[in-house]
């Protein structure tokens, strides 16, 4: 009877025991959440009461410098409000930005919309100029984002995401304005301009393209060496007669040839479903010729571009003749990428921005080329004494495409035999 009773009663105790040490360990739990919650609490209201001490401070009249220091080094602006704008002559506009006051506040005013920035209640905005600024100097001389730093009293940072938003407003903005297709009427007045010039008829624009040095991009390190042994990518551009571009294509591998490039661009895509130029032709020897381009030998034969004859082979008087007055007239575009790479350093020197950043940047600085040239502004001719130092020359052009058009090849003989009647009349 006794061991009846003492079983029930072990469980009994087990029972409350394990009840007891449940209850305990419920209560720790408890007692430690609720430490934790009232750290959080504390916490929250420590950062609140900071933030409202900063934002009297800000509404007390509190100096910018005062402001800013809580929240990065102390820097000086001093030389671009005293110096740049107060103190700037035109001249100096000219070495340091690559333009005249009057077209850099120009473009300034057209970047408003996407680069303006508004003031804060912890810290004043970078000026619309200054950020502007910041971006052309990146641009006109390739250095550190650490120099534009310290002379423009800003974070690198700061550098980088001024540099990167000016350019794609530049190419958002005033790329439909500046770099644009012409019209039919600007075709017209364009082609009588390469007559007038260089006495080569229906030519609207001279084709070539330019290899812009980079970083090697450690996943692509073949793919964007070029034949002359260094990494770039490629750009491809037309001009007209006066050298302003007006249709650029860029971000092609260095190691990828001119007929590729061609291939891939909009420019040929246009081309092939006619829509590139519109249905005007002149009647040269009683053969209609239509508005075309002129390239070098590493561009295919088209109807709607000529190049030069091989020169591998023996050639007549004909085709010396069209080879020479072809040339002379394809030099309005190395004269442009001469100018704008003179200007533009950042075209000249190895790039060190992101791979996504550099096509951007060379389109906005072909804009920038547009706009200079359009609004007469100087071109300082000691620039050009960068080109004569490069690191990375040019590599060879290479032919890449014996394609015979018989239309085209028919076009060139015309043309040739008109060059000869215009030489011996």
């Amino acid at each position: 009877m006794a061991e009846e009773t003492v079983v029930p009663m072990m469980f009994l105790f087990l029972f409350l025991l394990m009840k007891r040490r449940a209850e305990f360990e419920g209560a720790s739990i408890e007692r430690r959440n609720d430490a934790q919650r009232r750290l959080r609490l504390r916490q929250y209201f420590q950062q609140r009461q900071r933030k409202m001490i900063l934002m009297v401070m800000a509404r007390g009249g509190c100096r910018c410098n005062c402001r800013t220091r809580i929240w990065c080094k102390p820097r000086t602006s001093d030389w671009w409000e005293r110096v740049v704008m107060k103190d700037f002559q035109p001249n100096d506009w000219l070495e340091n930005f690559r333009m005249s006051k009057e077209t850099f506040f120009h473009i300034c005013n057209k970047l408003k919309p996407m680069v303006s920035r508004r003031n804060t209640h912890l810290r004043p905005a970078l000026p619309l100029e200054k950020r502007v600024a910041v971006a052309f100097w990146r641009l006109a001389t390739n250095v550190e984002y650490r120099i534009i730093s310290h002379l423009f009293g800003i974070g690198r940072s700061t550098v980088c995401k001024c540099v990167r938003e000016v350019c794609h407003a530049i190419v958002s903005l005033l790329k439909p304005l500046y770099l644009k297709m012409p019209a039919n009427q600007e075709y017209e007045t364009i082609a009588q301009m390469f007559g007038r010039k260089w006495d080569f008829p229906q030519c609207v624009g001279a084709i070539d393209s330019c290899h812009i040095p980079i970083i090697a991009p450690p996943q692509y390190h073949k793919d964007y060496l070029n034949k002359q042994g260094w990494h770039s990518v490629v750009l491809q551009g037309v001009v007209d007669d006066s050298g302003k571009f007006w249709d650029v294509c860029t971000g092609f591998s260095g190691s990828s040839l001119d007929t590729k490039n061609l291939r891939n661009s909009a420019l040929w895509r246009m081309a092939t479903e006619g829509r590139l130029f519109p249905d005007c032709s002149r009647d040269i020897l009683r053969t209609p010729v239509k508005y075309l381009l002129i390239g070098s030998s590493s561009y295919p034969l088209q109807e709607w571009l000529l190049k030069p004859y091989s020169e591998t082979a023996k050639l007549t008087q004909h085709q010396l003749v069209f080879n020479y007055r072809l040339s002379q007239a394809h030099t309005v575009i190395d004269e442009a990428f001469g100018r704008l790479r003179a200007r533009w350093q950042c075209l000249l020197k190895r790039n060190d921005c992101s791979l996504e950043l550099i096509p951007t940047m060379i389109t906005a600085c072909c804009i920038l080329h547009n706009i200079c040239e359009k609004h007469n502004d100087s071109f300082n001719n000691d620039w050009r004494g960068v080109l004569g130092q490069e690191e990375f020359p040019q590599p060879k052009q290479v032919m890449s495409d014996n394609t015979v058009d018989r239309q085209a090849e028919e076009i060139r003989q015309v043309l040739s035999t008109y060059f000869i009647s215009q030489g011996e009349s």
